[in-house]
């Protein structure tokens, strides 16, 4: 078994995972430019269209009073994202995959779902932004520059076929439009420094609440935690520590750049607001309003132009990251993989069809109050990513010695606990306002239960980790057979002849097929190697779904067993479908094997299920000795 290594993991982003190099040889410089894009693919994120909304909202309504929201999000989002990029380089894993690997099915499927929602609801943003930016300069009917958003998409996504390197070219291109139209609206709006300046210093109007958590939500961008983590890994960089602690400190450096520019770009659109709404006492609830009045009132029509252009440019630039972060999302958790194009369309109908169902409803007025909401949506998931990526980044086990210093914990719980603070105030008021304004008692039986779901996830994830320590640290008692002093104890010595071996094809394979392998040579045993394909086919299909995932499977676990038995361990291999209590139990029966290998998480008891460990019901569904390895 010396030569055998067990890395069936699947690669986040396979198709580009570490195709731009890293050469040894290069100048710093160098190296660190080539380090240098993928936080830039996260920035546009950062400036979209619902960025737009909530910062023109902010600065149209509050003044430059919450110019500090914006600086504070900055400052969470570099954090964040640091964290993100770390968890990437360190563990090779994705934040989607992380989620997938440490959280029971149940849970992964809830946040997999959660993301799902976050992403739709940023696709809707940038689908209204594109469609309002069409009208804006072509003056085609918003609702036709929908069903175009719904399309070009599929266009932008020829330039991913051209490399990474020149997809991140085109994607700063279209950044440094957006930056460059608002440092000209900056120099005519000539905003009042001084007061720029005061607005940095916290203070919360009445009525802001709202429009602080959609800032916060389109800043700080759940979707992008998940985009960062898989990113990174398109550079092949030494997979040794000083290599990740190199690819650590520059990516860090990457991330300051690119999100302090899009804090620029934020930052200039509320004061842009400030200087020429609020001055002016405008009450602003349209972009199309902005841009009508934000000509005259600046006194030329550059001004109208360049709004325009940037914002189809912030329209353009985040729907090609949000399909890359769909992917991500999609396939790490799901280990289900679609073609880009195929996931693209499916999101943006979901986007499509609400925006569709605002404007033939409400009319264009309706959709600047969309954009909002679907920013508060976003804000609504954020602790759903953030409180995993914590858990993950100052967990010893995942990290080693890139684990988080104490101040890094201290910082990022700091930041957790204000966005969930905040998150829990605004759902709070929500339901309140909802529930005083419905008569329909189905209506609020619904939003209750909803709302009580999402606190007892949310509470789980918090709390697992911590749970886990405790229900390790605990003194567990043993019950012992008493003999008389001299007793002697007459023992059986049982043979086995088939033994059971569950493969999860992860790092904790080689410990299971090392304890395996040595009872299959101690007791002449035929080892039943056992994989269960959990993909979304396998379990509504089961075994008729043998698909790509499946067949890839079926042959990584034939090598296994063929390199078990060049070892002189006569070995089989066999595939379960769907749940995978079930799918061990009904294989290990089939097979008819004498005992069975498994690794574990240390979970005991009740505990198992609870936190849905597949050893406990195996163990009650089965009478043949198991072997827990961890």
């Amino acid at each position: 078994m010396e030569n055998f290594t067990i890395n069936h993991d699947k690669k986040s982003l396979s198709d580009i995972h570490s195709t731009v190099q890293i050469p040894a040889k290069m100048s710093r410089w160098k190296r660190m430019f080539a380090f240098f894009g993928p936080a830039y693919l996260v920035s546009v994120g950062y400036m979209d269209p619902g960025n737009w909304a909530t910062d023109i909202e902010g600065g149209a309504r509050f003044g430059y009073t919450l110019v500090w929201v914006l600086l504070m999000s900055n400052l969470m989002a570099v954090l964040l994202q640091t964290l993100s990029a770390r968890l990437g380089i360190v563990t090779g894993r994705d934040l989607a995959q992380a989620c997938r690997d440490n959280y029971p099915a149940p849970v992964a499927y809830a946040l997999w779902f959660l993301a799902e929602v976050a992403i739709a609801a940023c696709d809707l943003a940038e689908v209204l932004g594109t469609a309002i930016g069409i009208n804006l300069l072509f003056h085609i009917p918003i609702l036709w520059g929908v069903a175009i958003a719904g399309f070009d998409t599929f266009l932008l996504l020829l330039i991913q076929n051209l490399g990474v390197r020149k997809f991140e070219a085109f994607i700063v291109t279209l950044v440094a439009t957006i930056g460059g139209c608002f440092l000209v609206e900056l120099f005519l709006s000539k905003p009042d420094l001084g007061q720029v300046a005061r607005g940095l210093a916290p203070a919360l109007p009445d009525g802001a609440l709202f429009v602080a958590i959609g800032i916060i939500g389109a800043t700080v961008m759940p979707h992008n935690l998940y985009l960062h983590s898989a990113l990174v890994q398109t550079r092949a960089f030494e997979p040794t520590p000083e290599g990740k602690r190199t690819a650590a400190k520059y990516n860090f450096i990457d991330s300051a750049i690119a999100l302090n520019a899009a804090f620029f770009v934020n930052a200039a659109i509320l004061v842009l607001a400030a200087a020429t709404f609020y001055k002016n006492g405008i009450v602003v609830t349209e972009l199309q309003q902005a841009h009508e009045l934000i000509s005259p009132l600046l006194g030329t029509a550059l001004a109208g132009t360049l709004f325009a252009v940037a914002l189809l440019a912030a329209g353009q630039s985040s729907t090609l990251t949000g399909t890359l972060a769909g992917q991500i999302i999609m396939e790490g958790f799901l280990h289900f993989k679609m073609r880009p194009f195929l996931r693209r369309l499916i999101t943006r109908m979901v986007a499509i069809v609400p925006a569709v169902w605002v404007l033939t409803t409400t009319g264009e007025s309706g959709t600047y109050q969309l954009l909002i909401l679907s920013q508060v949506v976003l804000s609504l998931q954020l602790p759903f990513a953030i409180l995993p990526l914590i858990h993950f980044t100052n967990n010893r086990r995942l990290m080693g010695e890139f684990t988080n210093a104490p101040w890094v914990r201290v910082l990022s719980w700091i930041v957790a606990s204000i966005i969930v603070s905040l998150n829990i105030k605004l759902v709070y008021d929500k339901i309140s306002e909802l529930l005083a304004t419905s008569p329909s008692l189905l209506f609020r039986v619904c939003v209750f239960f909803g709302a009580s779901l999402l606190g007892a996830l949310l509470l789980y994830v918090a709390l697992k980790p911590f749970l886990d320590r405790t229900i390790r640290a605990k003194t567990r008692k043993s019950t012992y057979t008493i003999l008389e002093e001299g007793e002697n104890i007459e023992l059986d010595k049982p043979q086995y002849k088939r033994i059971g071996v569950t493969v999860a094809f992860s790092d904790s394979d080689k410990k299971v097929l090392s304890e395996a392998t040595s009872l299959a040579r101690q007791h002449g045993a035929t080892l039943y190697l056992f994989h269960v394909v959990e993909g979304a086919g396998g379990f509504v299909y089961g075994g008729e779904a043998f698909d790509t995932e499946a067949r890839e499977d079926e042959l990584y676990l034939q090598r296994v067993a063929d390199a078990l038995c060049l070892q002189g361990i006569e070995s089989k291999g066999f595939l379960g479908f769907g749940d995978v209590p079930k799918a061990i139990v009904r294989l290990a029966k089939e097979h008819q094997v004498e005992m069975l290998v498994m690794g574990g998480h240390g979970h005991r008891g009740v505990w198992d299920f609870i936190f849905g460990a597949t050893i406990s019901p195996v163990r009650h569904e089965l009478t043949i000795p198991m072997v827990i390895i961890r």
